[in-house]
């Protein structure tokens, strides 16, 4: 391994975590992920990754043990199990991958751990399974275990996107860790993060869609293999999501044309840019594969700022045992 500081990715998706634990100056010595069409997306941004291949991309067959001693575990293991949009089973639910991800960190014992879930993991209900999560991650040695809940708006996102850091740091780093602070600015509007994509091919309505559409976005959701779309939603998001003047009931191909009349609909990039991708990430497969991965990423801004304080909380102890 390098002398920086070295991760691996459980979960990664399309690398919306990984990418903003990149630019904390972290380096992935592996990233696990069943999805292959997420898999490919990695490598197509970037080939030098590590991306697991095989029966080990499957988190209940992945051998950590080789990796032991790296600085960070992360991932952002399966939302279901605690969503709202769910059955909220938590244990009881197949998906629930959290015993995995422990697993992984008992073979490797980084410095720290950072994982991500939904606003739900907080709900009552799941007290107790939170409590056993915290007890056995002390038992190993992590004597600062917490989750914070963060909005992607604090950190610059033009959305409306709660997501739960957990965050664990080893008993010899963990008084150097502080929660990041939310930023004092407001983000873009959705009409102003998105005026030139909408403009791209000529659209004379593009200024007007602008000034309509003069909020951050709602949670934008990506839906599941077995239900949803390319669309913004249900519902409830739809009407959301018609207040601005975008038409969330399916996405399109191309911005609107020069001709274009109505109300438009986001492309998989729009929604990208809404998500904190910057616009080089690109996404395999057609529409709904694509979109599916950007809506269920963890926006790399938020990743970027809780990996930074953990890794200034590794170096800070570094730099304090040299001194």
């Amino acid at each position: 391994m390098s002398g920086n500081l070295t991760s691996i990715e459980l979960c990664a998706g399309a690398g919306g975590q990984a990418l903003g634990i990149e630019q904390a100056g972290f380096g992935h010595e592996a990233l696990v992920e069943v999805d292959g069409w997420c898999r490919q997306t990695l490598r197509l941004n970037r080939p030098q990754w590590n991306v697991v291949e095989g029966l080990q991309s499957d988190l209940t067959q992945f051998d950590a043990r080789p990796y032991a001693g790296v600085d960070l575990v992360a991932g952002g293991v399966p939302c279901p199990p605690f969503s709202k949009a769910g059955k909220q089973l938590g244990a009881e639910d197949e998906r629930d991958l959290f015993p995995q991800a422990l697993r992984v960190v008992d073979e490797v014992r980084p410095k720290a751990v950072m994982l991500e879930n939904v606003r739900g993991f907080l709900d009552a209900v799941f007290h107790d399974y939170r409590q056993k999560l915290k007890s056995q991650l002390k038992a190993m040695g992590y004597s600062f275990v917490e989750w914070h809940l963060f909005n992607a708006s604090d950190f610059g996102v033009s959305q409306l996107r709660p997501r739960v850091a957990i965050v664990a740091i080893h008993e010899r780093y963990a008084d150097k860790f502080e929660w990041p602070k939310s930023r004092s600015i407001q983000p873009p509007t959705v009409g102003e993060r998105l005026h030139d994509l909408m403009a791209a091919n000529g659209w004379p309505g593009a200024d007007a869609w602008r000034d309509q559409a003069d909020e951050i976005a709602p949670t934008i959701v990506g839906g599941s293999k077995k239900h949803g779309g390319p669309d913004l939603g249900p519902t409830r998001a739809r009407r959301a999501w018609e207040a601005l003047g975008v038409n969330g009931k399916t996405l399109a191909e191309t911005a609107p044309e020069a001709d274009f009349d109505g109300m438009p609909r986001l492309t998989v990039r729009m929604v990208a840019r809404l998500q904190g991708f910057p616009d080089e990430w690109q996404f395999a497969g057609r529409k709904t594969n694509a979109y599916r991965q950007v809506g269920n990423a963890f926006p790399p801004p938020v990743a970027h700022a809780v990996a930074a304080q953990i890794q200034s909380a590794i170096t800070a102890r570094r730099l304090y045992a040299v001194a």
